[in-house]
C-alpha cells in the first residue's frame, strides 16, 4: 500500500497520545494507605478485572481512531502491484503510447488502445504530477499536455497503421530528460509487447539503459501491457497485398495481383472430425480504380493465398490504384490493403569496387530478375570512375572498396536520403574513413570457420520468406571477417558477439555493413548463394520503390517531396484517418496522390506477426532500472489504482462509537433489602455495597 500524501504519516506517533495521557494521569496522584478505604477496595475487588479490561479497550479505541484519521488524510492507494510501487507526486510524468495496428484489436467493442488510454487517465489523474508529456509511437515527438484527460481526445493518441519502435521512443525519453532536467520522473508505457515493436535484440537497449542510469534524478518505469489479453482468443483475419503489377496482355494490359489472407488462430474442426479444420467462406472485396467487385474465397487452414490473379484493365490504363477488403472483425486495422500499379521500372544496381573480379558474384546475383516482367541490371565501376553514373536511376549501390569520402560520399548520402539502398563490403585494406558513423577496423582470421550464432529473422535483410521459411543463415561459414566500430543495429553476429551484418541508423533509405565478402577465402556467401540472392533482392525491392512515380510504402515513411500537396484518394473510414492532416498521411493506410506521384501506404509485413516478448525478457531489458509492470484487461472497466481512504475513515468512526459505548456507566442491578430485626435503642446497619 502506498499513499498520495505520505508525509502525513509522519504524524502517526500522535496515535500514542491516549496512552501517554493515561500514564501521566497515573503519576498525578500519590497512593496513601488509609484505613477507611480498605473497605472500599475490598468492595471493588470483584469488579476490578472487568474495569481494567474496559479501560484498555477504551484506550485502544482512542488510539485506533487517531491512527485511522491519519491514514485517511494520507490518501492510501490499493490495487495490486501499483499499490506497492507508485506513490507520491512526480515532477514530470511521461506517457509512451503504442498506436500500432495490433493495439487496435477489440474485445466487446473496446480496443486495447482505448482501454489503455482510459486506464492511464484514471490512474494518472489520481497520482497527479506537475507536468505531463506524451510521446506517441507515430510522431516520436514529446508533446506537453495540460492534463491526463487529453489522452482521450488528442489526435496523437488514436490508432495508426505504422508500427511502433519502442527503443526509439525510449531514446526520445532520454533526450527529453537530458534537455529539460526535470525532477522525479515517472515513465508510463502502454503496449501489447509485440516483438516487432519492441525489438528486444536491438543494440539500442543496452546503451539506453546505461544512459538512463546515469541521470541523477529518479526515473521510474511502469509498463501497462495487454499481451495476454482475452482478445487474443478471438480469431482475427488480416489481408495483405504481396504483389501488384501491370503486364501486357494481348492488345491491352492486365493487373497481376497476389495477396494473402491470414488468421491468428486455427479454425475449429469439422463436426465429427476435430482434426480436420472447418472451411470458412468469406467474401473478398476488390476495388480497382474505384470499380468494386467481390470474390468468394475459402480458408481451409490458417490462411489463403491468391497468386498472380489477373484482372483486365481498362484500355489505356497505365497506372492506377486498388484496395482489397475483408469483412469487419476484431481488428479493423488489418482488414484492408491498398496498392498502386504502374509500368515497371528497371531495377539498377551499381557495384563499386577497386577489384571487379572480387565482386563478380554480387553483380551476377543483382542482375537476376525475380520475375520475367521485371527488368534488373547491374554494372561495375571503380571508385575513381563515378562521374558518369546516373545516381537517380539506382536502386542499390554495393560498395566493396575503402569507405567513400568527399563527393562520392555526398552522392551516396543523397541516394540514401531519396530512399536508396547501400551495402558496404569490407575492402582489402581498411582505412580510417567512416560512413553514417560506422567504420571498418581490422581483418580477423579465426582458426576455424565460424557460423552465425544469432541473427534476426523477423525483419530486415535476413527476414523469413513470404512462405515463413527461414533463410539458411546458419550454414554461412565465415573464414575471415573485418571488425566494425560505430553505432549500428546488428542483424547477425558471430560467436563472441562480433557483428556480421548490421544496419546503420538513418532517417531514410538503408545503409548495411556485411563484415565479410563473397570471395571463397572469406566466406561461403557466394557458393551457397541463397542468402546472398535473397538479401540483395530485398534491398533492391526497397530501393526500386523510390524510382518510379508510384510507390507502395510502409506506414511511417515520410512521403517524397511533391510539387503539389498530397491529397487522399482512398483510405480508412475511421474518423482519425479521415481527419488526418496532410503531414500525417504517411501514418494511415490508404492511397495518396501528389501531382504526378501516387503512393499506397500499408502496415508493415512484420505487423502481421503475433509473437510477443516474454515477461522475463522484458525484465532483462529494464534490468537495473526502477521498473514494474501490470497486465491490463480490455473491457473490465477497472482502474489501476483505487483510493481507500474511506475504509480508514469508516474504521475511525467504528472505533469512536465503540469507545463511546465502553464509556457508558454500568447499570447496577437493584439490591433487594432484607428486613432486619433491630433491638430497641440500636441503629440498623447498612450493607457496605449500598453505602458505596
Amino acid at each position: 500500500m502506498s499513499f498520495l500524501q505520505p508525509w502525513m504519516l509522519a504524524a502517526l506517533p500522535i496515535a500514542a497520545l491516549p496512552v501517554i495521557i493515561h500514564l501521566i494521569n497515573q503519576r498525578r496522584y500519590q497512593t496513601l494507605d488509609w484505613g477507611a478505604m480498605q473497605f472500599l477496595l475490598s468492595a471493588n475487588q470483584m469488579s476490578r478485572g472487568f474495569r481494567r479490561l474496559r479501560q484498555w479497550l477504551i484506550m485502544a479505541m482512542r488510539v485506533l481512531a487517531i491512527a485511522g484519521l491519519l491514514f485517511a488524510v494520507s490518501r492510501p492507494l490499493a490495487s495490486g502491484w501499483l499499490g506497492l510501487t507508485a506513490g507520491g507526486q512526480a515532477d514530470t510524468t511521461i506517457v509512451l503510447l503504442d498506436r500500432s495496428p495490433s493495439m487496435q484489436q477489440r474485445t466487446a467493442g473496446v480496443s486495447k488502445l482505448d482501454a489503455a488510454r482510459r486506464q492511464l487517465v484514471d490512474t494518472l489523474q489520481t497520482l497527479g504530477s506537475k507536468r505531463w508529456v506524451l510521446i506517441d509511437s507515430a510522431t516520436l515527438k514529446p508533446q506537453e499536455i495540460s492534463s491526463p484527460a487529453a489522452l482521450l481526445d488528442a489526435p496523437q493518441t488514436t490508432g495508426v497503421s505504422a508500427s511502433a519502435d519502442v527503443p526509439a521512443m525510449l531514446g526520445v525519453v532520454h533526450d527529453y530528460i537530458k534537455a529539460n532536467n526535470p525532477g522525479r520522473t515517472e515513465v508510463w508505457i502502454a503496449s501489447d509487447l509485440r516483438e516487432n515493436d519492441w525489438q528486444p535484440e536491438d543494440g539500442r537497449w543496452g546503451s539506453l539503459r546505461s544512459a538512463i542510469l546515469e541521470f541523477p534524478q529518479e526515473v521510474r518505469f511502469h509498463l501497462l501491457t495487454y499481451a495476454s489479453d482475452a482478445s487474443a482468443a478471438q480469431p482475427n483475419l488480416a489481408v495483405r497485398v504481396t504483389d501488384a503489377r501491370r503486364e501486357p496482355s494481348g492488345g491491352g494490359s492486365d493487373l497481376v495481383l497476389s495477396l494473402e489472407v491470414t488468421r491468428d488462430s486455427a479454425p475449429p474442426g469439422r463436426p465429427g472430425r476435430p482434426d480436420a479444420p472447418a472451411k470458412i467462406a468469406l467474401p473478398l472485396r476488390l476495388e480497382i480504380d474505384g470499380a468494386p467487385s467481390v470474390m468468394n474465397i475459402e480458408l481451409t487452414n490458417v490462411g489463403f493465398e491468391l497468386k498472380d490473379h489477373r484482372v483486365p484493365l481498362a484500355a489505356g490504363a497505365t497506372r492506377g490504384w486498388g484496395r482489397v477488403s475483408l469483412p469487419a472483425d476484431s481488428n479493423p486495422a488489418d482488414d484492408q490493403a491498398f496498392f498502386v500499379y504502374d509500368e515497371p521500372v528497371v531495377r539498377r544496381t551499381l557495384v563499386v569496387t577497386d577489384a571487379p573480379d572480387r565482386a563478380r558474384a554480387v553483380r551476377l546475383a543483382a542482375s537476376i530478375s525475380p520475375s520475367p516482367a521485371v527488368s534488373s541490371a547491374a554494372e561495375t565501376a571503380t571508385p575513381d570512375a563515378l562521374g558518369a553514373v546516373a545516381w537517380e536511376t539506382l536502386a542499390l549501390v554495393v560498395w566493396q572498396a575503402p569507405l567513400p569520402t568527399g563527393d562520392a560520399a555526398q552522392r551516396l548520402r543523397e541516394l540514401v536520403d531519396r530512399g536508396g539502398q547501400v551495402i558496404f563490403l569490407p575492402p582489402a585494406a581498411p582505412t580510417g574513413a567512416s560512413f553514417a558513423g560506422v567504420r571498418w577496423q581490422a581483418w580477423q582470421e579465426p582458426a576455424e570457420p565460424l557460423t552465425p550464432d544469432n541473427w534476426r529473422s523477423d525483419q530486415d535483410l535476413l527476414v523469413k520468406t513470404e512462405s515463413g521459411a527461414s533463410l539458411p543463415v546458419g550454414r554461412w561459414k565465415v573464414s575471415r571477417y573485418c571488425t566494425l566500430s560505430g553505432e549500428l543495429n546488428t542483424l547477425a553476429t558471430l560467436p563472441g558477439g562480433a557483428p556480421l551484418v548490421g544496419r546503420a541508423v538513418t532517417d531514410h533509405g538503408g545503409v548495411y555493413f556485411i563484415a565479410t565478402t563473397t570471395e571463397p577465402r572469406d566466406s561461403t556467401l557466394a557458393s551457397d548463394g541463397v542468402v546472398l540472392y535473397a538479401a540483395l533482392r530485398r534491398v533492391i525491392d526497397a530501393g526500386a520503390q523510390r524510382l518510379g512515380d508510384t510507390r507502395n510504402e510502409p506506414a511511417g515513411q515520410p512521403f517524397a517531396a511533391s510539387p503539389e500537396p498530397w491529397r487522399r484518394t482512398a483510405g480508412d473510414d475511421s474518423p482519425a484517418a479521415a481527419e488526418a492532416l496532410s503531414t500525417d498521411y504517411c501514418f494511415y493506410q490508404g492511397v495518396y496522390e501528389g501531382g504526378d506521384k501516387l503512393a499506397a501506404v500499408n502496415r508493415t509485413l512484420a505487423e502481421g506477426r503475433t509473437d510477443t516478448v516474454p515477461a522475463a525478457r522484458v525484465d532483462r531489458l529494464f534490468e537495473g532500472l526502477a521498473f514494474d509492470r501490470v497486465a491490463g484487461v480490455v473491457g473490465d472497466g477497472a482502474g489501476l489504482l483505487r483510493e481507500v481512504w474511506r475504509l480508514f475513515l469508516g474504521a475511525m468512526i467504528v472505533a469512536l462509537v465503540t469507545e463511546a459505548a465502553l464509556c457508558l456507566p454500568r447499570i447496577a442491578a437493584p439490591v433487594a433489602e432484607k428486613p432486619q430485626t433491630v433491638p430497641i435503642g440500636r441503629r440498623a446497619e447498612r450493607p457496605v455495597e449500598a453505602a458505596v
